[in-house]
């Protein structure tokens, strides 16, 4: 559960933004593993509670930013739609707030999306980034046509019994066996915030796309894609492993969902990546 003590609305310009921030449960070193806090920005409808498993199976000395995007969950929604061109001046300002001039960054889905923007964006902000189950916007290779329909609606936000019936032909992997887990991450302590929301994050992809920049990412990348996600085929994290130059692929067994329906295996993936760095200068105390 997200504790509600760590949990606050901060204001970036004239956003207000419901945010997690997880600190270090103790300090037994200095080390940049708690000086860069590990920055999650999720899939589409989905508030910062579904992530929580995923949260849970890392190090906890790791601090962790997670938000609600505007509209979701308890974040309240703009007047207008915004774009995913005009997102990254978001995310800096919640840096800012926090007091953190960089942080990896994680993102799932069409967080994966803002994470690439933000990336290219403001290199300066971004020391390592992770995609998971993500792809380059308008220029992928689409999944199924019904599965894509079922993408256009929030309906599985707000329906569970409906969440459960779509999950496995939506999302792949652990939910094909167990559509009940799927139904659970949506809806057992994930918030709901109004259906425009939802709107506006899709209406915030119409058109971008990331696939002619990505050779001009700068920060090293871990690419994670499910080998049975009908969302996002994994020949889209093929095609981005082979344009971004310092990336690494990591093809998992399981579909869309994975990370926080079997968070432990890849959290341990993600964490062996975040820290490579660390390992090399040898952390003494």
């Amino acid at each position: 559960m997200v504790s509600t003590v760590s949990v606050r609305s901060i204001a970036v310009g004239r956003q207000l933004l419901r945010v997690d921030v997880r600190p270090p449960r103790r300090v037994l070193r200095a080390s940049r593993r708690r000086e860069t806090p590990l920055l999650l920005i999720n899939g589409i409808g989905a508030s910062l509670e579904l992530l929580q498993p995923f949260v849970d199976a890392l190090d906890p000395q790791r601090p962790v930013i997670r938000f609600d995007m505007p509209g979701i969950g308890g974040s309240p929604a703009p007047v207008v739609p915004y774009h995913l061109v005009t997102l990254p001046s978001l995310l800096a300002g919640l840096l800012d707030q926090l007091g953190y001039e960089q942080a990896d960054v994680l993102g799932i889905s069409w967080g994966g999306g803002l994470a690439q923007q933000f990336a290219l964006s403001r290199p300066d902000r971004v020391r390592r980034l992770v995609l998971v189950a993500t792809a380059p916007g308008a220029l992928m290779v689409p999944g199924h046509p019904r599965v894509l329909l079922r993408m256009l609606t929030p309906r599985r936000h707000r329906d569970p019994g409906y969440a459960a019936h779509v999950a496995g032909e939506l999302y792949g992997g652990s939910a094909r066996e167990d559509p009940i887990v799927a139904r659970d991450l949506l809806h057992a302590t994930t918030r709901l915030g109004p259906a425009r929301g939802y709107y506006y994050q899709l209406i915030s992809i119409l058109g971008w796309t990331s696939l002619p920049r990505l050779p001009r990412l700068r920060p090293p990348t871990l690419i994670l894609a499910g080998d049975d996600d009908p969302i996002i085929p994994v020949v889209n994290a093929r095609i981005m492993h082979r344009l971004i130059r310092r990336s690494t692929l990591h093809v998992y067994q399981g579909g869309h969902l994975e990370l926080a329906a079997d968070p432990e295996r890849l959290a341990a993936a993600v964490q062996a990546f975040l820290d490579a760095d660390l390992t090399a200068e040898g952390n003494q105390p």
